[in-house]
């Protein structure tokens, strides 16, 4: 059987699990793209280990592809497909360490919604009110950007101020309150869009300027050149920039910071911040608490006030 005949099989066993394989896919069909699509049986180790480590050190892409290919052998040999895997036994150590997520400060957020206006040039298919609105979404809601990108009309209750977000990265749906600020917001963004686009329920939220969906590669794109004018930087080189997914790491600190100052109960609220932020366990919730000297700072506070209490019972 061809490559691409294998991968089809594979991608429609998954899907009838319930999965949505949408990342997977694109690599497993970027690999029969690499390899020229040959007889499944035909292929050797060394394009694969070729395909697998692209150019530059190994990173997380290097170990998702690795991943994915693993899975997909372990398919095509359990059905006698193939008589062995062409993949590397093991995986070598990463050649940069993992990426930190970056906490933009209050400062910084007024530069980048400052810097929007001359983001949004002629050529760039984004009016900046759209992402204005974005960029608000993704730091007031702690929402991914995907989750962002997929929401509909219908999806975004303004009466109600609530988000419908379905199907998550999880494959889970929620509903996100929203506060009264952002209810605003999007109240005056939601005017300025349905003048100009459709108000259909199943419509995208938001809109290009010729009202097709926005693609998370446009708002990335438009976040970096946002980012760079707006003069937010870090050392590290192109690779660790601050993305416009930090934005979602800020909210959560940020939410985390302001408890500890009015020194709420962190054990009672950290599982409902972790079921607004859509995490599957507390645990991703947690890696919150380490991410910056500030949050550290008031985590200590709270620790000197426990531990001068106790003293004096």
């Amino acid at each position: 059987m061809k490559l691409s005949e294998v991968i089809s099989l594979y991608i429609g066993h998954k899907r009838s699990l319930g999965m949505r394989f949408r990342g997977e896919e694109f690599i497993l069909k970027a690999f029969a793209k690499s390899l020229g699509d040959p007889m499944i049986t035909a292929i050797e180790a060394a394009p694969v280990l070729a395909f697998i480590n692209g150019v530059g050190p190994v990173t997380e892409t290097w170990v998702k592809k690795h991943h994915v290919l693993s899975g997909f052998y372990r398919f095509a040999l359990a059905r006698s497909m193939v008589v062995y895997s062409p993949l590397p036994p093991s995986i070598p150590r990463r050649g940069v360490p993992a990426f930190v997520p970056y906490i933009y400060s209050q400062l910084e957020l007024k530069r980048l919604l400052d810097a929007i206006p001359a983001t949004c040039g002629r050529r760039v298919p984004l009016d900046d009110y759209v992402l204005r609105a974005l960029i608000l979404l993704l730091y007031g809601a702690g929402v991914r950007i995907g989750e962002s990108l997929h929401l509909t009309v219908g999806d975004v209750d303004l009466d109600q101020a609530c988000l419908h977000i379905r199907e998550t990265k999880f494959y889970k749906t929620r509903f996100v309150p929203l506060g009264k600020d952002l209810t605003k917001v999007l109240t005056e963004y939601s005017g300025k869009r349905n003048a100009s686009h459709s108000v259909e329920a199943q419509a995208p939220f938001f809109c290009r300027r010729d009202g097709q969906p926005v693609s998370q590669s446009i708002a990335r794109s438009a976040f970096r050149r946002m980012r760079t004018a707006a003069g937010v930087v870090r050392d590290g080189g192109a690779r660790n920039q601050p993305r416009i997914h930090d934005l979602r790491h800020s909210a959560a600190v940020h939410r985390l910071i302001a408890w500890y100052r009015n020194g709420v109960d962190l054990h009672d609220l950290l599982p409902k911040l972790a079921t607004y932020l859509g995490h599957v366990d507390l645990s991703a919730t947690q890696r919150y608490l380490t991410m910056t000297p500030e949050l550290l700072h008031e985590a200590s506070l709270r620790f000197e006030h426990y531990a001068m209490e106790a003293h004096h019972e």
